[in-house]
């Protein structure tokens, strides 16, 4: 497990803020240890999750495993941030001691809910149908340059 990474975010914790006026909300409830989780998605044009943050009365691993989520559903459109899965979160923090394995589940039941939330407000008409709409377009990450050490020992940047 990448503990340093996990510190970060608990300390920081991006993303943990209710929202106003989300476009659709989802909470779920654990049982098995008392834990609360509530997603706010704010969805626009190309059901592009513009915005998007959690409450959650659980532990650090709670308060981590939600801000990973936050991470990997941003800027995604609903349908790749409902494709997220339980080894997408593990892998972002290079495993879950055994005992807590069962965060990554409980996090993506509550993104799951305010997704589920959104497609029956699109459904119902009290929300437009963001994924009829044109989406921006989206910005191209661009690979960072190789660098290249010469025989005279000097690196120079080549630009593809």
């Amino acid at each position: 497990m990448d503990f340093a990474k996990f510190q970060r975010l608990v300390e920081a914790r991006p993303g943990f803020q209710t929202m106003e006026s989300p476009t659709a909300s989802g909470e779920y409830f654990s049982d098995s240890c008392g834990d609360m989780y509530n997603f706010f998605l704010r969805v626009g044009p190309g059901a592009v999750i513009e915005d998007i943050s959690y409450f959650t009365t659980g532990c650090g691993f709670g308060t981590a495993t939600c801000s990973l989520v936050v991470e990997l559903a941003k800027g995604k459109t609903i349908e790749e941030a409902a494709s997220i899965t339980n080894a997408d979160i593990e892998a972002q923090l290079a495993g879950y001691p055994e005992k807590k394995k069962d965060y990554p589940e409980r996090a993506l039941e509550a993104l799951k809910v305010a997704i589920d939330d959104y497609r029956a407000k699109v459904a119902s008409g009290s929300v437009p149908d963001y994924g009829a709409m044109s989406a921006p377009p989206r910005p191209v990450v661009a690979s960072a340059p190789a660098a290249q050490t010469p025989s005279n020992g000097k690196i120079t940047i080549s630009l593809r």
